[in-house]
């Protein structure tokens, strides 16, 4: 299959991805336990393996494209792309393309406010 985007390569097989993004996961757990939050008030609130996945490929995109921050259009466009080439993360990118705002702190799609 041709790649559309020479900026985003295919890379290791979907199983592999998702086993480094949960070690990613695994890591944040720990992390905010021995930081001493209870898990009944984070664990809903981290990505999901699938969402990690998808979070990684896009940051790998934005350092191909010499870490520029992509638009919203760009991004629109990169996360349909992750979607084609890994069908397997279709459910998650439709996800995420879906919430317009959502409470998750991790969400590229939080918007702060108030900041400095």
């Amino acid at each position: 299959m041709m790649n559309p985007d020479p900026l985003l390569p295919r890379r290791e097989s979907v199983e592999v991805l998702r086993a480094e993004a949960q070690d990613e996961r695994d890591t944040l757990i720990e992390e905010r336990l021995r930081a001493g939050e209870d898990p009944w008030d984070f664990m809903e609130d981290l990505p999901t393996i699938d969402e990690l996945v998808v979070f990684l490929l896009r940051a790998e995109h934005i350092v191909g494209d010499g870490g520029l921050r992509p638009t919203h259009a760009r991004n629109q466009r990169l996360m349909r792309q992750i979607a084609a080439q890994y069908p397997e993360l279709s459910r998650a990118v439709e996800g995420m393309l879906g919430a317009e705002n959502t409470h998750r702190r991790w969400d590229a799609v939080v918007r702060v406010l108030g900041g400095a």
